[in-house]
């Protein structure tokens, strides 16, 4: 699996924890296009794999594209775009998880929030800010 470092760290810990938990038994800590070409050619630290699978921004999924035939992928998505509906059940914590996992693949994702909740709304920008 390649998982690029965050902010010239390691992978996150938490990514690791569901790598871990979901078998992978190796991790390289690499990421964009650069990880789509390193995977599907091979270079002397990571082997050549058999499918490339996963999110990843427009230069992502053109390095896919390029690569396709290659090895297998699974699609050719573009960046994401995510309509998040909320009422005032919604925990606001959980809608501003949601939005910043799908927002954080690209800058020209989009990730919208429609809600009928006073309390959402005012607190979603602040709820971001606070937990990304």
């Amino acid at each position: 699996m390649a998982a690029p470092p965050r902010g010239g760290e390691s992978t996150s810990d938490v990514i690791l924890a569901a790598a871990a938990i979901a078998g992978v038994d190796r991790v390289f800590a690499i990421g964009g296009a650069q990880a789509i070409a390193a995977m599907a050619y091979g270079t002397d630290s990571v082997p050549q794999v058999d499918k490339i699978c996963g999110p990843g921004n427009t230069f992502v999924a053109l390095a896919k594209q390029r690569v396709n035939g290659v090895v297998a992928i699974d699609s050719l998505a573009g960046p994401t775009e995510t309509l998040i509906i909320a009422d005032d059940s919604a925990k606001l914590e959980l809608v501003a998880a949601d939005m910043i996992a799908q927002a954080e693949h690209d800058p020209v994702a989009s990730a919208i929030l429609i809600t009928t909740s006073p309390r959402i709304a005012d607190g979603i920008c602040e709820e971001i800010r606070r937990s990304h």
